[in-house]
C-alpha cells in the first residue's frame, strides 16, 4: 500500500519536528511548507499525490483562511484540517463554513494528529474499498449488457452505469479504473457495430424506427412543453457530454429541480455544422440543402457553416404551433456575448421560447488541442470533467442563471454531440478537397481502413448533402481519428489523447436533455 502523504503548513514548523518524526514512525510521509503562499504551490505541483493537509490558521502573508479557498479551488475534495490558536467563534464558522475536514485548537500533541488521520484516511479507504468491490461485482453484469445485442434505449442505460462508475471511482483507484477504461472501450466496440447495423433505418424518413435524433429533438422533447404560461429557456452547451452534465448537475440542481433527465441521438457527423443545423431546422442536412440552399453550406465550401440557427429556429417554429410564440435566439461565442447574456437575462421572462446556444464547451475541447497548458489540465476524462465543472463554477453563464432566483421559469439543458479522447490512429489518403476533421472524412476517392469506419457512399441514404457526384462519408468508429501518411509521426504525437467528435461512439452521439423547473 503506498504512503499516506500530507502536506503540513505552519510558519512555525520547525518547532512540529517531534510531531513529523512521529508520524514518519506511523508510516506517514510528510512534505512542509512554512507560509499559504508555498502550500498552494507545492499543492500545484505534488495534488495528485497529497491526500491531506493540515493548514495553519494564522501563518504570515497569506494565512490559512485565505489559503483554503484557493487549496479548494484546485481540488474541491481534499480533506484540510485547520489548526490554530484562536478559539474564536466566527473564525471556526469561516473555516467550518469552507468545508473543513476537522478543526484543531494548539497545542496539539501528536495522538491528537493521529486519531484526525485514523478519522479522514480510513473514511476515504472505507468508501474506495466498498466502491471498487462493488463495481467488481458489477462488472460481469456490465459485460453481459454490452456484448447482448443492446436496443437503443438499453444502450443508453449502459452508457449511464459507466458514466456512473467513472464518476465514483476515486482518483486513486488506478488498477479497477483501468478495468472501467477497457470495460468502455470494448462498449463502444460493440455500440459501433449496433451504430452501423440500424442507422440508416433510423434516419429514413419512412421507417420512423430508432432513438429521438438531432433533427426531432425540439419537436419531441421541447415543443410539447412550451406555451404553458411559463417562460422556457434552452440551453444547448455545445459539446456537452452526459459526464460533464453530471458534474454541473449539482450546481444547477441548487436553484433548479429537475422533472426529467432523457436522451437523443446526435446524427452523424457528430459535428456542430451538421447537428446543431439539424436540431433547429427540425430537419436532415440534405433537407435543409433542399429547403434552404442559399443557407446551407458543406464543408468545402468558405464562410460560416452555422450562421442561420435563429432562421432555421423561427421556420420550425411556424411549422409546430398554431398559436404565435414569441421566442428569441442568442448566441454566446465570446466574453462579450457572456456578459450581455448576464446583463439581459430576465428579459428571457418576456418570452414563451428562449434559446441560448453557449459555445464555451466546444470552444474549450477545440483549445485543448492547440494549447499544450490545456493538454496538462485535462490530460484525460477526469481530468477534461473537473475542468468543465471548474469553467462553469466561474462562469458568466451560471452567474446568469443565478439571476434568475425566484423566478417562475422553465429549463431544459442540452448539447448538439460529445466528443472522445482519441487514441488509436487511422491512415487516410484524400485529395485536396477532402475536409481536414479527424473524425470524419468527406471527399473523393478516399482510401481507408475499412474496418475503423461506417463508409457511406450514397450521402443521401443518410441524410446527408452530396458535395460531389462522387462524395464519400467515412466516420471514425470508437477511438479512432484519421491522419495523413505525411508527418505521420508528428500528427499522431500532436492529437493522440485530444478530444475530438464527428465519429461514431457512445460519449460523441448520447447526448442529454434535462427538463428543469425554479424552486419557488
Amino acid at each position: 500500500m503506498d504512503k499516506i502523504k500530507i502536506l503540513w503548513a505552519d510558519d512555525e514548523i520547525d518547532l512540529l519536528k517531534p510531531h513529523l518524526m512521529f508520524l514518519q514512525t506511523k508510516g506517514y510521509d510528510v512534505v512542509t511548507a512554512t507560509n499559504g503562499h508555498d502550500a498552494v504551490d507545492i499543492y500545484l505541483e505534488q495534488g495528485s499525490d497529497i491526500d491531506v493537509i493540515f493548514l495553519d490558521e494564522s501563518m504570515p502573508g497569506l494565512t490559512g483562511l485565505e489559503a483554503l479557498p484557493k487549496l479548494k479551488e484546485i481540488n474541491p475534495l481534499v480533506p484540510v484540517v485547520m489548526i490554530t490558536k484562536n478559539e474564536a467563534e466566527h473564525v471556526m464558522e469561516e473555516a467550518i463554513g469552507s468545508q473543513i475536514a476537522d478543526y484543531l485548537i494548539k497545542p496539539v500533541n501528536p495522538n491528537q494528529i493521529l486519531l484526525t488521520l485514523k478519522k479522514i484516511i480510513d473514511n476515504k479507504r472505507l468508501v474506495r474499498e466498498r466502491t471498487a468491490m462493488e463495481y467488481q461485482q458489477e462488472f460481469r453484469q456490465i459485460f453481459m449488457q454490452i456484448t447482448g445485442g443492446l436496443n437503443h434505449t438499453e444502450w443508453v442505460d449502459a452508457y449511464r452505469k459507466i458514466v456512473g462508475w467513472e464518476l465514483r471511482l476515486d482518483a486513486n483507484q488506478a488498477e479497477v479504473g483501468d478495468i472501467l477504461a477497457q470495460q468502455k472501450e470494448q462498449a463502444n466496440t460493440e455500440f459501433s457495430k449496433f451504430v452501423v447495423k440500424n442507422y440508416f433505418d433510423w434516419v429514413d424518413k419512412n421507417k420512423e424506427v430508432g432513438p429521438i435524433m438531432s433533427h426531432s429533438l425540439m419537436r419531441k422533447h421541447i415543443f410539447p412543453h412550451v406555451s404553458n404560461g411559463v417562460p422556457t429557456i434552452v440551453l444547448l452547451l455545445d459539446n456537452l457530454r452526459y459526464d460533464q452534465w453530471k458534474v454541473i448537475e449539482p450546481f444547477i440542481n441548487e436553484q433548479f429541480k429537475t422533472e426529467n433527465e432523457s436522451y437523443f441521438f446526435s446524427i452523424l457527423p457528430t459535428a456542430t455544422q451538421y447537428s446543431r443545423n439539424a436540431i433547429f431546422a427540425g430537419m436532415m442536412p440534405a433537407d435543409i440543402e433542399t429547403n434552404f440552399p442559399d443557407k446551407w453550406k458543406n464543408d468545402v465550401d468558405e464562410g460560416g457553416k452555422n450562421l442561420f440557427e435563429d432562421f432555421f429556429l423561427g421556420k420550425q417554429i411556424e411549422r409546430s404551433f398554431r398559436k404565435p410564440v414569441k421566442w428569441d435566439y442568442i448566441k454566446v461565442t465570446n466574453v462579450a456575448a457572456a456578459k450581455d447574456l448576464n446583463d439581459n437575462i430576465l428579459k428571457c421572462l418576456n418570452n414563451d421560447l428562449t434559446v441560448i446556444v453557449y459555445n464555451f464547451i466546444d470552444m474549450l475541447s477545440h483549445a485543448r488541442t492547440e494549447m499544450e497548458v490545456l493538454k496538462e489540465l485535462a490530460g484525460d476524462e477526469r481530468a477534461y470533467r473537473s475542468l468543465t465543472r471548474s469553467w462553469f463554477l466561474h462562469s458568466p453563464l451560471w452567474t446568469a442563471l443565478q439571476r434568475l432566483q425566484g423566478k417562475d421559469i422553465q429549463l431544459f439543458v442540452t448539447t448538439d454531440h460529445g466528443t472522445i479522447r482519441v487514441q488509436t490512429p487511422s491512415k487516410v489518403v484524400g485529395d485536396r478537397e477532402t475536409t481536414t476533421n479527424l473524425r470524419y472524412k468527406v471527399g473523393r476517392n478516399l482510401q481507408y481502413e475499412r474496418k475503423d469506419v461506417l463508409e457511406i457512399r450514397d450521402p443521401k441514404q443518410a441524410g446527408l448533402p452530396r458535395p460531389n457526384l462522387s462524395s464519400t462519408f467515412i466516420f471514425a468508429k470508437e477511438d479512432y481519428f484519421f491522419l495523413y501518411p505525411n508527418n505521420y509521426n508528428h500528427f499522431y504525437n500532436y492529437y493522440r489523447n485530444t478530444f475530438q467528435h464527428g465519429g461514431i461512439s457512445l460519449e460523441e452521439m448520447i447526448c442529454p436533455i434535462i427538463r428543469l423547473r425554479s424552486k419557488t
